[in-house]
């Protein structure tokens, strides 16, 4: 259809067919962008994208960055970065003594089987599996462990024994264990005294034992020194007759005679037959 404008002599063409096209090519546009906007998806720095479609995991997982994927499917992110769970429970002792014991897990979700843990676990895996099975794992190695035990040297004994509890049941449902960490353990008062009272026993018990066995050593030491002096006084009396002493006693008596800086006065000694000589 033409219509024809008496006052100006131009012609518009109002076909209903080309405005049809119009519309739908800004239709087409518009759907296109949207559809462009919604396959392309981010994953975090740190993590991995599980895709599902319709609510089914598809197995395929997206490394860190920006991806095109099926505009249908969705993207669900995934940490795989080391995280920690502090878990502070009350536990039985070995005597069936409760004590408060905080324990640090150190782990981090597998990459490989990310799409397995999303699917058969979720996204919570953290409260569904890791932290039932933290609590079962330490109530389990304290109940093995008297108070005192844990208490003084064996932390890293019960640490172990978590640590390798959590790697038999986590690892075969993708988690990686890295650590067990027992950062405190706090026993009742009563019995937290009693413990404290009887390792200041024991040191000071050590402490005397030390003491003793250094005098012990000290008396052993002079026993030989007396020994050793008693046996070279023997020695030497042994080797001191009268013919030595008069002998020495010549020797003596030539030497002073022999010097120029004194008078010499000599008396006769009738005990040994030696002069007297007084220096003057």
């Amino acid at each position: 259809m033409t219509i024809f404008n008496e006052g100006r002599p131009r012609v518009i063409d109002a076909n209903p067919g080309s405005l049809f096209r119009l519309v739908g090519i800004g239709a087409a546009a518009f759907l296109l962008v949207i559809l462009l906007f919604a396959s392309i998806t981010k994953v975090g720095t740190g993590h991995v994208g599980v895709l599902t479609l319709f609510g089914r995991v598809t197995g395929e997982m997206l490394p860190e960055g920006i991806h095109l994927i099926n505009p249908l499917k969705t993207n669900n992110e995934l940490s795989i970065q080391t995280q920690t769970i502090k878990e502070s429970a009350n536990v039985p002792s070995s005597e069936g003594l409760m004590m408060n014991l905080d324990t640090s897990l150190i782990y981090q979700l597998n990459p490989d089987k990310a799409a397995e843990v999303f699917q058969k676990t979720g996204a919570n895996y953290e409260t569904v599996v890791i932290e039932p099975m933290l609590r079962a794992a330490i109530r389990e190695a304290t109940a093995s462990h008297s108070a005192n035990a844990l208490y003084t040297g064996e932390r890293e004994m019960v640490a172990k024994q978590v640590q390798d509890q959590l790697v038999t049941q986590l690892v075969p449902r993708g988690i990686v264990v890295e650590n067990v960490l027992l950062r405190d353990i706090q026993l009742p008062a009563t019995l937290k005294a009693s413990i404290e009272s009887k390792q200041q026993a024991e040191q000071e018990a050590l402490a005397m034992s030390f003491r003793l066995q250094k005098e012990t050593q000290e008396a052993q030491r002079k026993r030989i020194e007396a020994a050793g002096i008693r046996d070279f006084q023997q020695i030497v009396a042994q080797g001191i007759s009268p013919q030595l002493l008069e002998w020495k006693g010549i020797e003596a008596t030539e030497s002073l005679a022999k010097s120029g800086n004194a008078k010499v006065v000599v008396i006769g000694n009738n005990k040994n037959g030696l002069p007297l000589i007084l220096g003057q």
